[in-house]
């Protein structure tokens, strides 16, 4: 089991939960005033998708405390089964805001399947929040010997893919010639382990915890360092067009969501109170598996990373600028 280190304050993925697809009722209850000033947001009434996992913490935070209230918005939080469907219901409309994974949103940007706009960070990886694992009687102890072998990841063309490549360049693999990808969900990689339908899998937290108390399974490699260190996963994103329609909406949003992360980043009680009322984690649990970063900040050098990464590992074929995506925070 991950052991809590000092007083950094991190966020892993998930938990051993059902995905069942929430959502609360809507309703045109007038809202109260903005704390913002002026007038209020255009639209009143948000619907956000977002998965069950620690990652969407703040927005949890911000409705439990009233944030969103006190901007004049009313806030349903669809859980959604799997982060696939997100960018389709965003796109479609029947979500105004999504936690978007940056490799997901990026690579979608750059083959013009979308138009998206970046308005609050949300997650960082740090040690710990995911590894490579393999069962405990496996041969497989280190990156080399992930040679032939076959990895589950979340999705193909992911940013688990791009973790697991990372990690293999360190030892002179190729992810694409020395290793086969075989698509699961984070809960059933466990599964999928211990029948030997994968030798090997890139898991998150607090999964990552669970496969190893319950099971055995060994950790092969931290693949979220080198290159991969402390890297920007997901933020809340919308499509442009709404964007430029609700600005109002967006800066309300945003103010309330940075409440919320700035208490996330300063306490990690905020965490571990807020995870059982949405997920299926035990506040045991939740106050020991490892935990990645809440940023304060919509930096664009930070987010560049994840798109410079993507084209040096193919992923992309040209420099995509993620400057102009990001929507700057109210001052």
């Amino acid at each position: 089991m991950r052991r809590f280190r000092g007083r950094t304050f991190f966020i892993g993925i998930g938990t051993a939960m059902s995905l069942a697809l929430t959502a609360c009722g809507g309703g045109s209850t007038p809202a109260p005033a903005p704390s913002g000033g002026g007038e209020g947001p255009e639209k009143t009434t948000i619907t956000i998708g977002a998965l069950p996992i620690p990652d969407a913490a703040a927005i949890h935070i911000a409705k439990a405390k009233g944030f969103f209230a006190a901007e004049g918005l009313k806030v349903n939080i669809t859980q959604l089964q799997s982060s696939a469907i997100a960018v389709p219901n965003l796109l479609g409309g029947s979500l105004d805001v999504i936690l978007g994974n940056y490799f997901a949103i990026i690579n979608i940007q750059a083959k013009k399947g979308g138009d998206f706009r970046l308005i609050a960070d949300a997650f960082q990886s740090k040690p710990d929040t995911f590894g490579i694992v393999a069962p405990k009687d496996s041969k497989i102890t280190t990156a080399k010997d992930l040679k032939g072998a076959t990895i589950a990841i979340p999705a193909v063309n992911s940013i688990g893919e791009l973790a697991v490549g990372s990690a293999l360049r360190t030892v002179g693999l190729d992810r694409l010639k020395d290793v086969k990808f075989v698509q699961y969900a984070f809960p059933d990689m466990p599964g999928a382990l211990a029948t030997g339908k994968v030798d090997a899998a890139f898991i998150a937290e607090p999964f990552l915890t669970g496969v190893q108390k319950n099971s055995g399974a060994k950790k092969v490699v931290d693949p979220m360092s080198g290159a991969m260190a402390d890297f920007p996963m997901s933020g809340w994103t919308v499509t442009k067009k709404w964007a430029e329609a609700n600005p109002k909406t967006v800066a309300a949003f945003q103010r309330a969501v940075l409440k919320a992360q700035q208490l996330a980043a300063a306490d990690r009680k905020e965490i571990e109170q807020i995870l059982p009322s949405y997920t299926k984690i035990s506040p045991q649990d939740a106050s020991v598996i490892a935990l990645g970063a809440f940023p304060t900040t919509l930096s664009a050098t930070r987010i560049q990373r994840v798109a410079d990464l993507m084209q040096e590992y193919g992923y992309l074929t040209e420099k995509l600028d993620v400057t102009p995506l990001l929507v700057p925070l109210p001052q």
